[in-house]
Order: C-alpha cells, then sequence, then structure tokens
C-alpha cells in the first residue's frame, strides 16, 4: 500500500475536490500511524522568503483531526505543497528515551503551531488527558470549559443530557456537548489549586482547541463589590509559581481581547454587575492567614479579585498559543467581613451556578457564530512567527 501522499492546488478543480483531498491524506496519517510510524508532513510555501519549508511529525492524528483539516486547507488554498509520508517507528511510551523527546528545555518556541509539540508529547499528553478525564481525546472539543465545582457539572449535564461522560470515577472528570466537526464545548471538572490547571492545560493544548475559558469563584477584593458580582478579568497576578521557571514573571499575560468582547457583551445583555481587572491567583488556600505580605502585593496590583486557578490557565494559554479568557464570580470579601463560610457558601452557589455557565456558553457560542474557522491569536504568537498563511 503506497504510504506517501502529495498535493498542490494546482491539482484540484474547486473547493469540494480540495477538501475530499485533505480527507484522504487525514486518512493516509491515520493509517501510518496505526501501523506503527509517526506520519510527517513537509510543506512547501513559496511565499515565503526566510522559511520555505515547514515540517513536522505527528501521533494520534484521529484525536485532532478537524484541525488538520483546517490547517491543511488555508496551506493549500493559498498555494503550498504537501508531502506526507512515514517518518520513523513510533516510540512506546514505556521507552526510557521517550522523555527526552519531550523536554521542552529543548522546545522551540517559534515552531509553527502546527508542529508546536513532538510525536511523543502528543502521545503521553493524550494518555494522560484520557486517563486523568475518563474520556477519549477524540471526544474533546474547539471550545473548553474549566470549572472545579460540581455544580457547573450538574448545570452542563441537565443543559446537554446527552454529553459524553466519564467512563469511570477520574481524578478531573470531563463532560462532552459532541457537534460535527468538533464544534461542541466541552467541561473539565479540574478540581482545586494551580497544579491541576498546569497538568490538565498542559495535556489539552496538544488538541490545539479554538479557546479555554476558566469559569470559578473568587473572592471580591474591593468595596463596592457585592456577593454574585462577576469578574472579567483583564490581566493576572501570578502568585500561583507554578511556572515561574518556565516562563518569567516579567512576561505580560493578557486575556483574548474578542473573548473578552463577547463575554462583556453577555454580561450586559442580561444586566449583571461586573468589573474588569487583574485576577491574583495564589497556590494557598489559606491566604488570609498571611493577610499582610498577601495584602501587600494585592494593593501593589491593584487586583479586583483573588482565586486560585485563573493565572495558571491563562499562562499555559499563552505558552501554547489557545486563545484564553476567564470569567469569576465573587462567592466572598474575606478583607471586608465576608469570609467563604459553608452554609453561605452554598446558597451562593445555588443561586449563582445555572446564569454562571449559560454566560460562557452563550458568549463561546457568539465565538464560534463570529470566528468560525479559531480566534485571531496574533496576541500570543512570536514576532518572528507569522501565520501559517503570512507573507514571511
Amino acid at each position: 500500500m503506497n504510504q506517501r501522499l502529495e498535493i498542490n492546488k494546482d491539482e484540484f478543480s474547486g473547493e469540494k475536490q480540495m477538501r475530499e483531498v485533505i480527507d484522504q491524506a487525514c486518512d493516509m496519517m491515520e493509517r501510518i500511524y496505526q501501523n506503527g510510524d509517526y506520519p510527517k508532513l513537509s510543506v512547501k510555501r513559496s511565499w515565503s522568503k526566510h522559511n520555505p519549508i515547514i515540517t513536522g511529525e505527528m501521533a494520534v492524528p484521529s484525536a485532532y483531526r478537524w484541525y488538520l483539516k483546517r490547517e491543511l486547507f488555508k496551506l493549500l488554498e493559498k498555494g503550498a505543497e504537501i508531502h506526507i509520508f512515514p517518518s520513523r517507528p513510533v516510540m512506546p511510551l514505556n521507552d526510557p528515551l521517550l522523555f527526552d523527546n519531550v523536554d521542552e528545555d529543548d522546545w522551540d518556541i517559534t515552531q509553527k503551531k502546527m508542529f508546536l509539540f513532538t510525536p511523543e508529547r502528543i502521545d503521553i499528553s493524550l494518555n494522560r488527558l484520557m486517563h486523568y478525564s475518563g474520556t477519549r481525546a477524540e471526544d474533546f472539543q474547539r471550545y473548553i470549559i474549566f470549572t472545579n465545582y460540581d455544580m457547573h457539572v450538574e448545570v452542563f449535564n441537565n443543559l446537554f443530557p446527552d454529553c459524553v461522560k466519564p467512563d469511570r470515577p477520574v481524578q478531573m472528570p470531563t463532560y462532552h456537548h459532541k457537534l460535527p466537526d468538533n464544534r461542541g464545548f466541552s467541561l473539565v471538572n479540574i478540581g482545586v489549586g494551580p497544579s491541576n490547571a498546569k497538568t490538565i492545560t498542559d495535556h489539552v493544548a496538544v488538541l490545539r482547541p479554538d479557546a479555554m475559558v476558566m469559569v470559578g469563584h473568587c473572592g471580591g477584593l474591593r468595596n463596592h463589590q457585592d456577593i454574585g458580582d462577576f469578574v472579567l478579568a483583564t490581566g493576572f497576578m501570578r502568585a500561583d509559581r507554578v511556572l515561574d521557571n518556565i516562563l518569567p514573571l516579567s512576561i505580560p499575560i493578557t486575556p483574548n481581547y474578542l473573548l473578552n468582547i463577547y463575554l462583556k457583551e453577555i454580561l450586559d445583555k442580561y444586566e449583571r454587575n461586573y468589573r474588569l481587572g487583574t485576577v491574583y491567583t495564589t497556590a494557598n488556600r489559606n491566604w488570609e492567614f498571611i493577610k499582610r505580605r498577601t495584602v501587600e502585593e494585592i494593593h501593589i496590583s491593584r487586583s479586583v479579585a483573588i482565586d486560585m486557578e485563573s493565572a495558571t490557565v491563562a499562562t499555559n494559554g499563552y505558552r501554547y498559543r489557545i486563545p484564553f479568557a476567564t470569567l469569576l464570580c465573587v462567592s466572598d470579601k474575606p478583607l471586608h467581613g465576608k469570609p467563604k463560610l459553608s452554609e453561605d457558601a452554598q446558597t451562593f452557589y445555588e443561586n449563582s451556578k445555572d446564569l454562571h455557565l449559560k454566560m460562557v456558553l452563550e458568549a463561546l457560542s457568539m465565538s464560534k457564530k463570529n470566528n468560525p474557522e479559531g480566534l485571531p491569536n496574533a496576541n500570543i504568537r512570536a514576532i518572528n512567527e507569522p501565520l501559517m498563511g503570512g507573507a514571511e
């Protein structure tokens, strides 16, 4: 069986035929992988003066087929020549050399987005993603919502009773409202804390989602905030520390501008009280016990809310070039005599859970409608990393 394919735009009579050949190309990549080799893509871009040929290897191409189809179509439409062929045998996940091939200290962060991860990294990440989520990698949708509350899972299941659910008890149970071409929503209950937030986003990133949104609760830090008000993050104070040795604190992290616009429109539509501003993310759930030191950082950063996951999700979104945003709801005001107490918290959760998740789903639906091919991500690309269809 021939396991090589060469395609270019000149061979096609129209878009329909081009898409059919792209489907064949994805089929071939999946066969190559199933037969024990990594499929390799070599892309010749005649319009590029400085980087005309880009290459990369794949693993588990079935898991993000929708993404490969979209990117290959963009390339062919621009006039690229694409070659697909087997590269080398798939490395077993129990090979001692595996992690030599996934070491991010050797990572080229200017690599083209389709080839950002080595195939070994894709393999191990998708294996771990299935382990943590209890669902197949292929079930993940383009729009991913992170929460740390079962109540949001309850709302999601009520909205989408036929969603795919975990097949066993797992650490970060995940639920998928599946639509054709992976255009649905995935909800991941990541639990509490920045360590879990980093773990799951490390692995979700290889699927190249169109957006990630953190839906959580926070402590309000300003006088003029009430319990139940919302916070739409415009920046993050990275006091979680889990990514400090990977991405310097001097690098600014800001959410996707368009995602924030859609979230703001929905907040205004429902006439909700909210504040825009910096979210302070800590790894210490009992940060109030070192109040003086923490409050000094809060004041200097002018933060409006405090939580335990948002900056971590945002930082990994930045690192992996995934558009991201954060919408939090104020559940307590520990600096103003309203700490999170059990009975009050349960009442707040019951009153806030439905609208919070529904607003995020509505904002993501707006994003899908207005950006069917994915949100612009120029602000999370390097200056020497133009779009695949760009002029460099």
